[in-house]
């Protein structure tokens, strides 16, 4: 049928939108790796470096708002290009730190270039791809963030002795390069240059009472979700480390098992998402993110933690290529990107405080017990999920 052809614009709108999300998922990986270095040589106590991821996403919250709305009236491609911008410049300078204040500042600004990424990015591809696919594409965006934080893990070991956390940071620029030449090739999506592009505000997310529901729900979805995504993922090095007195290159390995997981759940829940619907495929993986976690709370062995990782990461990040999709058949074209950016983005700010609650209860009753109580976030997961979201899969874009 015509409305299923995958168009070569849809494509590009694809690999555009998968690339960016991979730069973000590098450069915030890296920071994770590169935290004991920087706190070495710039002597910053555990909260200061932990206080570098948080600003990042909180950065990234107001960087959503912002360029989420500006893609809603100016266009998806053109505002992504811009955001790509602020964050390898200012990715770029965080190499010529001299202390804690100047690098938050530029951590703080990165952020607001990637705070633009996954709305507009999501928003361009789900507009660009046919309704039955929806789900799948939206998976496939999220398998870039997995692709750069993946490389994060492997390039890490090798590159950060030679090159140190400054050289890091001057890598972390070629990634966005390479986006934006990619993103200067897209197109436009036909459902947005035929749409009204009026002015929008955050507001029209609350307009009234059955778009507020669904607002509160998906911002509860995405700050479970990415509380629960860096409070592993951010220490997950360090517990290693120190419990299994892992060096660095064992910590990446075991890492990237996670990532592996990580990457299959995702392709696995679009094609789930397309076939069965995004509310019973949601509650199922927050169901196991919910028990993984206390598995891997418990676990001594290391090979049993490879394993228990692995499946871990399948339901805790798998759920990320559903977000996609479910907010662009949520909200109309005139508030899709504003609405991808400011939830989600509101989410990941929530989920910057994930490393410093994690940390805090960590130092007093261990790391097991901090990633258990975990499970009760992904219960209240669940209640959002059934009580708040309704089904639309395979709606067309209004």
């Amino acid at each position: 049928m015509e409305e299923e052809r995958v168009t070569p614009e849809a494509w590009k709108a694809l690999w555009g939108s998968a690339i960016g999300y991979a730069m973000d998922g590098f450069d915030l990986l890296i920071l994770g790796f590169m935290l004991r270095a920087i706190s070495a040589d710039l002597h910053f106590t555990p909260p200061q470096a932990a206080s570098l991821v948080t600003a990042t996403l909180v950065g990234a919250v107001l960087g959503g708002i912002g360029f989420g709305m500006l893609s809603d009236r100016l266009g998806r491609v053109r505002v992504l290009t811009w955001t790509i911008v602020v964050f390898a410049v200012f990715t770029g300078l965080c190499a010529l730190a001299q202390g804690y204040w100047d690098l938050l500042a530029y951590r703080t600004v990165a952020g607001l270039g990637l705070g633009g990424e996954f709305g507009i990015g999501m928003a361009m591809a789900a507009e660009a791809w046919p309704a039955s696919k929806r789900a799948r594409v939206s998976s496939y965006v999220g398998l870039g963030w997995q692709f750069g934080v993946l490389m994060a893990a492997l390039l890490t070991p090798l590159l950060l002795p030679s090159i140190g956390w400054r050289g890091m940071f001057v890598l972390g620029i070629f990634p966005a390069i390479v986006a934006f030449i990619v993103r200067r090739a897209c197109p436009e999506p036909a459902v947005f240059t035929q749409s009204e592009h009026a002015p929008t505000s955050p507001c029209a997310l609350f307009k009234d009472g059955p778009t507020a529901r669904v607002s509160l729900g998906m911002v509860i979805l995405c700050s479970v979700q990415n509380f629960g995504y860096y409070g592993v993922m951010i220490w997950l090095p360090n517990y290693l480390a120190t419990r299994f007195h892992f060096n660095l290159t064992q910590s990446a390995t075991w890492t990237a098992v996670t990532i592996g997981g990580m990457a299959l759940g995702i392709f696995v829940f679009g094609h789930a998402a397309d076939r069965i619907g995004r509310r019973p495929s949601f509650i199922a993986w927050m169901a196991g993110a919910a028990i993984m976690v206390v598995v891997y709370s418990r676990m001594t062995d290391p090979t049993a933690l490879l394993i228990a990782g692995a499946v871990m990461g399948f339901f805790v990040n798998g759920m990320l290529g559903g977000y996609g999709a479910l907010m662009s058949e949520l909200y109309p074209t005139a508030v899709r990107a504003t609405a991808q950016n400011v939830l989600f983005n509101i989410g990941r700010a929530v989920g910057g405080f994930g490393p410093v609650a994690v940390g805090a209860v960590a130092a007093v009753h261990g790391f097991e017990t901090a990633i258990a109580l975990l499970a009760v976030l992904y219960v209240v997961d669940i209640a959002a999920m059934w009580f708040l979201i309704p089904e639309l899969k395979g709606s067309a874009l209004t």
